[in-house]
Formats: structure tokens, sequence, C-alpha cells
């Protein structure tokens, strides 16, 4: 079902058909540049997308706790503080064998440069 409004053609519908998905898909691919500024408007426009977005990349370990917070517009202990009053598990600290070693070659980089 359509509906016009202000001159633009908006569509009215409860569900989105699973062609669109392929289409938005192939259109990542495709055009990416056209993709990026419609997921920049969202991620500005649509507080819940936004929220669902960021959550979903920390989940997955896409973004750390504090690169989520940034994004969402919060303090890193402000976001902390929501994830567990909902239950989202905290990644806290290195995941792996190997990001805890970075850690620790970052660090000991640190030191050796405040030394000198």
């Amino acid at each position: 079902m359509g509906k016009i409004a202000a001159g633009k053609a908006t569509v009215m519908t409860e569900t989105v058909p699973a062609w669109l998905y392929t289409q938005f898909d192939k259109l990542a691919r495709m055009r990416p540049d056209m993709v990026e500024s419609v997921l920049q408007r969202a991620m500005q426009e649509d507080a819940a997308f936004r929220w669902a977005m960021v959550v979903g990349a920390y989940l997955e370990g896409h973004i750390n706790l504090g690169k989520a917070a940034e994004l969402l517009g919060m303090h890193r202990l402000q976001l902390q503080r929501e994830f567990l009053e909902k239950g989202i598990p905290l990644r806290l600290g290195p995941q792996t064998l190997e990001e805890a070693q970075a850690e620790v070659d970052a660090w000991a980089m640190w030191m050796q440069d405040t030394s000198r």
C-alpha cells in the first residue's frame, strides 16, 4: 500500500518484504556509498535502531564497551550500568590469549617510552 505525502511517495506496510532485504544486501556490495548514507541517517535519527546496531556489534565483538558508549552518546560507566540492568553480558578485559598478550606488549612499550 502506498501513500503520497508532501509530493513524495512513502510506503506504508506492516512488514518489509524479503526481496527488499535481498536488494539492500546487493546494493551494499555494489554501491556501498548509497547504503552508507542510509545507515548513517538511520543511526542518527532512530535511537532504537542505533541501540540495536551498537549492542549487536558489541555482543559480536566488533566494538568494545568504550566505543559502544561513544556511539550511543553516553559515558562508559553509564552504559555498563545499563547493560547490567538489561542483562547484557559485559566483556571486560581481554577475551583471548592474543588480546592479553597485545595488552602486555603495549604496556611494556609504554613503560619503555616513559622511562626515557
